[in-house]
């Protein structure tokens, strides 16, 4: 008897001592990934491996971005939707994702703020309004002119249906009586390039993708989003200085928020959110955002970036009277 009772002991000691281990293993215990839902080389797929370098250091685990490119995003979104709660795998949303495309289209597969878990807002972006070097134009006056007198001639690329570069031009084209058509790409890569054969003559795009292909001459820009220049492109008045009314709601142009699937852990989310945080505010980091991918980095807690995507659907539901989204 005496024997059986120390042996129970032992093994309810055994069991104690299990239980505690598995407790005390702390996030993150392995390699993170980060889903992106465009191709390699664009400017959120830049931003995310910037933001999963650092986190591994911060996080002391590796932090893997693996692209799902289609379907407006929804590739990516699915396999987030469809991934365990527990803080290793998270999505890097956009403005398009997160609240424009949701503001302009009913009947989505998701619900951003009840299907994602918030992490943090990571930086925003400004966007550059560029043409071919061959279209006779210099001013948005002088698109909305060209193509009142060419109707069917003047089209514009974006990076997909949904995304920041095609809302942004269906809602340029009508606010400003452009008359364009869409052709839909995979990244923001594809339109600067197709810019440069000529096969597309407007553009929309993230300034990183946009401010070398000016400088080099190769295309030309007309403005860019928002209320200020930028210090890399003095000569694009912004759409504040435009003269065309209504263009200032297109400011910012495109942001980037980490999400999780619905149900992630307060605290994974609170690590998360801490160490993008010390990230976007270091100085160096900061300063390699800004003139590295013409980006300006973001820090808050978790409901700031709900804040952001609350605000942002609000205001491009009110937007969709412009704005085609289904292409």
């Amino acid at each position: 008897m005496a024997i059986s009772f120390i042996a129970r002991l032992l093994s309810l000691g055994v069991m104690a001592v299990l239980g505690t281990a598995s407790h005390a293993e702390e996030y993150p215990a392995r390699p993170i990934r980060i889903l992106v839902g465009f191709a390699a080389g664009g400017s959120t797929d830049a931003i995310a491996r910037f933001y999963a370098q650092k986190l591994a250091v911060e996080l002391k685990t590796p932090v893997i971005v693996e692209n799902k490119p289609g379907a407006g995003q929804i590739v990516a979104i699915k396999a987030l939707k469809a991934a365990s709660a527990d803080g290793y795998t998270l999505y890097m949303g956009t403005g398009s994702a997160l609240s424009q495309t949701p503001g302009v289209q009913r009947g989505l597969s998701y619900e951003p703020l009840k299907d994602f878990s918030m992490v943090g807002l990571v930086a925003t972006a400004p966007g550059v309004i560029v043409v071919n070097r061959d279209l006779p134009v210099r001013s948005l006056r002088d698109l909305a002119a060209y193509s009142k007198a060419n109707p069917t001639k003047v089209n514009f690329g974006s990076s997909g249906i949904g995304s920041a570069s095609h809302l942004a031009g269906e809602y340029l084209s009508k606010v400003a009586g452009i008359t364009m058509t869409h052709i839909p790409y995979k990244a923001d890569a594809d339109i600067v390039q197709a810019m440069y054969t000529g096969s597309v003559h407007v553009g929309i795009a993230p300034a990183q993708g946009a401010v070398t292909a000016i400088s080099n001459g190769k295309l030309r820009a007309l403005a860019v989003t928002g209320s200020h220049r930028l210090k890399e492109l003095p000569e694009a008045p912004s759409l504040a200085e435009a003269g065309i009314s209504g263009l200032e709601g297109l400011d910012p142009y495109t942001y980037y928020g980490l999400v999780g699937p619905r149900g992630l852990p307060a605290s994974v989310a609170m690590k998360l959110n801490a160490a993008i945080n010390r990230v976007s505010r270091e100085p160096t980091s900061a300063a390699q955002i800004q003139d590295k991918y013409y980006a300006y980095p973001r820090s808050g807690s978790p409901d700031d970036l709900r804040k952001v995507i609350q605000e942002d659907t609000e205001k491009w539901t009110r937007f969709s009277k412009y704005v085609n989204a289904a292409g």
